[in-house]
């Protein structure tokens, strides 16, 4: 059995390889042993080597500047791989040709191929003439033509009938093991369910993807540039630049803010720059590893917002813990707030609403139906005959700043442990309306305020956050302004694996998703799992 099969450009680009099923171990060092040992050394008359348990054997192909390597355990006899090796070159050249005259290497790389049924092939057409051939030349006596020899034909007669009955027989049993081997081989060739090739697990091409770029120039002919493969190299823009433009376009359609996906794969290539790459280390899978942590490490906090905990410390010191709550309209602020307080009940808080959109007609309205709703599912016996949730509201055409503070001051005095501000629903262009909000945060210095946006959007999400922080800072007429805090990202659910505006969000602020709604029930809240949300990003 073959341990593996490799076949790669002079520049260290595999093209198709597999490796045994139940290999562990990389076919890297070996490989690379091979080459400095046998093909640096120009040893052409030598394609044999061993490397601790293995055997491996080599063939180059000048015109393509290609390299067949195969491996197999040296306690094995495997008389075939010669031939094997031979047959696998000449197959792969002629049917590869014009592609490799073409496209070079490189871009072969880029075609997806399938190799795997021709070496299948190949193998087992290696493999039966070999099992042929073995049970030829070790035949049982009874098949000898010891066995067959008797007395008489061992006496010598005048007419030389010895040599007559013997020769008769010779032929005769030579044509019998010829059949037996066509029919073995036919058999094994044609049968693939008799053959155990199942053992093997092939690696498709496109998964191994670039193992190196080597400079361009100056290395004169294969040996030059295997010298690149078997060292180490350092990664430069021009390695990197194929790879940053299909993440760049990757993230984009994963609803990345386009000008976000460019500054975050300029960060990764100025970080990757000149890091020294080992032998066979992918540059693709390097590039995309670098980008993956940079995005986990964008969605975990950079402070850490742990509402309950809060919540609790609120408590102690005898006043309600205060959040409010902003963003554009239609975003579906009501709805999330309503999810919260469900949360918050759940953790055995009591919580006060305060109505401070006293713009859009039916908003007390909907406040007054959720508390009704949560109330029924936490009723007021369970709360020490209180209700859980109450709603503080002045109707509409009010100061909303003037509201949010009384309703403050009712919490403290009646004990409740939180406050939940709702605001009116407003485009981040919307001056008047943006001084409502400032002189509100400014006025009652909420504990933590919480934009609202939809995980639909991208681009417009960034343009929603930067202007209404900068809004904020514009109109809230103090030195240290109060900026936004944490971001609830709503519909969360319907957008399968585009999660960019997560990625937006956060990195133009630098301030933490704190929630993510993922449905239409009180319970559909959850905390952002960085990692889980990343590796959707990164999913092709």
């Amino acid at each position: 059995m073959l341990d593996f099969f490799a076949i790669f450009s002079k520049g260290g680009i595999v093209l198709w390889c597999f490796q045994g099923a139940g290999v562990a171990e990389s076919f890297t060092g070996p490989v690379n042993a091979l080459i400095r040992a046998v093909i640096l050394q120009e040893r052409s008359g030598n394609n044999s080597f061993t490397h601790n348990a293995l055997s491996l054997k080599c063939k180059l192909d000048n015109e393509f500047e290609l390299v067949f390597v195969v491996g197999f355990q040296k306690i094995l006899t495997l008389t075939y791989v010669d031939k094997f090796i031979d047959d696998v070159q000449l197959h792969f050249r002629d049917r590869y040709k014009n592609e490799l005259e073409q496209r070079g290497a490189l871009k072969f790389l880029l075609n997806n191929f399938e190799f795997g049924d021709d070496f299948r092939r190949l193998l087992r057409e290696a493999e039966g003439c070999s099992k042929a051939k073995a049970s030829v030349s070790m035949r049982t006596f009874n098949e000898s033509q010891k066995s067959q020899k008797t007395v008489k034909s061992m006496i010598e007669t005048k007419d030389g009938d010895k040599s007559k009955e013997q020769g008769g027989k010779k032929s005769k049993n030579a044509k019998k093991e010829g059949e037996k081997c066509e029919r073995r081989l036919k058999k094994e060739t044609n049968y693939e369910s008799q053959w155990l090739f199942r053992s093997y697990r092939f690696v498709n091409v496109t998964v191994l993807s670039f193992l190196l770029f080597t400079k361009k120039g100056g290395f004169g002919g294969m040996f030059g540039m295997l010298k690149g493969l078997v060292g180490s190299k350092n990664l430069t823009q021009e390695d990197m630049e194929p790879v940053l433009d299909k993440m760049r376009d990757h993230l984009i359609a994963k609803n990345v803010a386009a000008e976000i996906a460019s500054q975050l794969c300029n960060s990764v290539a100025k970080k990757l720059e000149g890091k020294v790459m080992g032998t066979f280390t992918t540059v693709a899978s390097t590039v995309k590893q670098a980008l993956q942590d940079s995005l986990v490490q964008i969605l975990q906090p950079k402070r850490r917002v742990d509402i309950l905990r809060d919540v609790l410390e609120a408590r102690s010191q005898r006043k309600p813990f205060v959040i409010t709550f902003c963003g554009v309209n239609g975003v579906g602020k009501s709805t999330n707030l309503a999810k919260i307080s469900y949360w918050l009940i759940e953790n055995g808080f009591t919580v006060l609403i305060a109505a401070c959109d006293t713009f859009r007609a039916g908003a007390v309205e909907q406040l007054r139906t959720h508390q009704r709703r949560l109330n029924s599912l936490h009723p007021p016996e369970k709360h020490g005959g209180q209700p859980a949730v109450q709603l503080f509201e002045k109707g509409y055409g009010k100061d909303a700043a003037g509201i949010a503070m009384e309703a403050i001051a009712f919490a403290r005095n009646q004990g409740f442990d939180v406050v939940l501000i709702d605001t009116a629903g407003r485009m981040q262009d919307n001056a008047p309306l943006m001084t409502a909000l400032a002189k509100l945060i400014t006025v009652n210095t909420p504990d933590l305020v919480l934009f609202v946006g939809e995980a639909l959007v991208g681009n417009e999400a960034v343009d929603q956050l930067v202007k209404f922080n900068q809004a904020l800072a514009d109109h809230s007429k103090t030195d240290k302004p109060r900026l936004i805090d944490g971001i609830v990202l709503t519909k969360f659910d319907t957008i399968d694996d585009k999660v960019g505006a997560a990625i937006s969000m956060t990195y133009i602020t630098g301030q933490p998703i704190v929630f993510v709604g993922t449905g239409q029930t009180y319970s559909d809240l959850r905390s952002l799992n960085a990692r889980a949300v990343v590796s959707a990003l990164m999913k092709a």
